[in-house]
């Protein structure tokens, strides 16, 4: 069984694991099929606000996408999010994302 197709029947029997949503997630990002990655990545952020690690994620996607406001937006509330689950390392990496995003960024 392939990757994606058992990651797949881990939602099945259990759809609000935000470990196996954001799994999936980026398996469809990895296959090329952006929109499904994009459904379960705000997915998350809609229904595990506190599941850090989504919001590098969602805003990398909106940017590859050209939606550069929403990746932005998203950066912002996941950095906001880091900083009330005291994530040093995710806040650090957000406001770097964050930066690159607003063209600041240290190459």
């Amino acid at each position: 069984m392939d990757r994606l197709a058992a990651l797949t029947a881990f939602y099945e029997e259990d759809p609000d694991d935000p470990f196996t949503r954001f799994a999936l997630a980026q398996e469809h990002l990895k296959a090329g099929d952006a929109s499904t990655s994009l459904a379960f990545f705000e997915g998350l952020v809609r229904d595990h606000p506190a599941y850090v690690g989504t919001y590098y994620h969602l805003g990398a996607l909106y940017a590859h996408l050209g939606r550069e406001d929403d990746a932005l937006r998203t950066y912002r509330e996941g950095i906001a999010e880091a900083t009330r689950a005291n994530d040093l390392h995710a806040r650090a990496e957000l406001q770097s994302a964050l930066l690159e995003a607003e063209g600041l960024g240290f190459e």
